[in-house]
């Protein structure tokens, strides 16, 4: 009997703890908050570049999450990556001139969107869109940049000699 109880115990405990491992992955991989999307309302942004942006990156606001990134679709017309954000409905008064940036959390964390609330009298609502908005820096591209203008100086200087 002392033993039966015991096996019962270590089966309770071995069943918490893979609840609690699947629990903590589930928080790392932002699936936690798949189900509260339903008070919520979407608008869209256009941008040149998203860099590394996902499906699931915060949406925040001087640093308060109030949403997150539900679609990345490409629009063929305009040549942007088109992305919607899904923005809690508890957040519904952000100005129709509010402008959208695409940062890096860290150096090399994960991207994420970040809103900065204009100044307009009308506000954004189901199904809007974000017209001012700043893309990705892409690592890549700044250091080619720095590179192209370290060659264009020593190239100066020989010319010069």
């Amino acid at each position: 009997m002392n033993s039966r109880t015991l096996e019962i115990g270590v089966g309770l405990f071995v069943a918490a703890g893979l609840a609690a491992l699947f629990m903590l992955a589930m928080q790392v991989s932002n699936l936690a908050s798949l189900g509260g999307d339903a008070d919520s309302y979407t608008v869209t942004a256009g941008f040149e570049n998203i860099g590394g942006l996902k499906v699931r990156s915060p949406v925040t606001v001087s640093g308060v999450r109030v949403g997150r990134v539900s679609a990345i679709d490409y629009d063929t017309t305009a040549y942007e990556a088109v992305v919607t954000l899904s923005i809690d409905s508890t957040y519904n008064a952000f100005p129709n001139d509010t402008s959208a940036s695409i940062f890096t959390a860290g150096l090399l964390g994960e991207q994420y969107i970040a809103l900065d609330p204009g100044g307009a009298m009308e506000n954004l609502g189901e199904g809007s869109r974000i017209r001012l908005t700043q893309s990705a820096l892409v690592m890549e591209q700044i250091i080619g940049q720095f590179l192209y203008s370290m060659a264009a100086k020593n190239e100066e200087k020989t010319s010069e000699e």
